[in-house]
């Protein structure tokens, strides 16, 4: 009978092993490689809806993704995360955390961003986190859904309305006013009548580099922008300064423009004939492409080119 080595089993197991450390930094690195490439793309994503990319270098990595949606164009529809409320009068709790691509598949959308701010939100670690899946979570300021509202208006938290006709208008008190269809809330009036707020500027001065998301109309509430800007991403996207997101959005013609919640809520997904699927790059537990639930999102039905 014939043995085997005993070399060639000490080697094949210093393989097995060296396999069995290096693949979990495989698998922590595989989303790196499934990023939207650093290049500039425009394209017609359904009919009334636009999409740029817009990769710069300077002043650092910056990916920015802009949305145009002509509110008027035929087939567009808005939808916002539907409220439910528990029976207990005690749980402040609004909604069901879900991620951006599963609110597009369980309500048949075309296209969803992130939209309130929202609590608890807690990152500790990749294990240890909240909102998972399911989760409770409360909406902070104004939320309607179907011309139903869940979420209180708060006087800190301006709101973005559409009405019946889709029109569209950004509420600087937070309160949509009666007939509001859809209803969602940001944190900081960032652009007012095409000028930007002057207390805004002033605290952009002390403003971080971040993941952000900014919606903005025009002077006739007919046209709505959505900005994504990827963020927390060394040498592939380091995120933007308000003061520089709201330059975007005024060089877009924006006439009101609302900052939504920002960091790893912040997410762009389209529908595709594969399933929904992310146009931005976001970050959470500090691994890119992974999407983090968050308490609502703002939808939108459109047609097909």
């Amino acid at each position: 009978m014939k043995l085997t080595n005993p070399l060639k089993i000490k080697h094949i197991s210093h393989i097995l092993g060296f396999g069995i450390l290096l693949a979990p930094i495989l698998i922590y690195n595989i989303p790196y490689f499934s990023r939207p490439a650093q290049t500039n793309e425009t394209r017609s994503l359904f009919q009334g809806i636009a999409y740029r990319r817009e990769f710069r270098s300077n002043p650092r990595p910056i990916m920015i993704h802009i949305v145009s949606i002509d509110l008027k164009a035929p087939g567009i529809g808005i939808f916002v995360t539907p409220g439910t409320p528990t029976a207990d009068l005690a749980d402040l709790t609004e909604t069901n955390a879900r991620t951006a691509t599963e609110f597009i598949k369980e309500f048949k959308l075309q296209l969803a961003v992130n939209a309130n701010f929202f609590y608890p939100c807690i990152e500790e670690a990749p294990w240890d986190y909240y909102p998972r899946r399911g989760d409770r979570v409360n909406n902070v300021g104004h939320a309607i859904s179907k011309s139903q509202a869940y979420s209180q208006p708060d006087s800190n938290f301006p709101a973005l309305c559409f009405d019946t006709k889709n029109r569209a208008q950004i509420v600087e008190n937070g309160n949509c006013p009666a007939g509001t269809a859809y209803g969602i809330a940001g944190d900081t009036l960032l652009v007012k009548n095409s000028k930007i707020v002057a207390q805004i500027q002033e605290e952009n001065k002390q403003n971080q580099l971040y993941p952000r998301a900014v919606a903005a109309i025009d002077l006739t509430g007919k046209k709505l922008w959505l900005i994504v800007v990827d963020g927390k991403q060394r040498l592939y996207s380091e995120g933007l300064k308000l003061s520089e997101i709201t330059e975007i959005a005024m060089q877009l013609g924006a006439d009101t423009v609302l900052n939504l919640d920002g960091g790893g809520s912040v997410t762009l997904a389209v529908a595709s004939p594969s399933g929904a699927k992310l146009l931005n790059a976001p970050i959470q537990n500090k691994i890119p492409m992974q999407e983090r639930p968050i308490s609502n999102h703002l939808g939108f039905y459109a047609r097909e080119n």
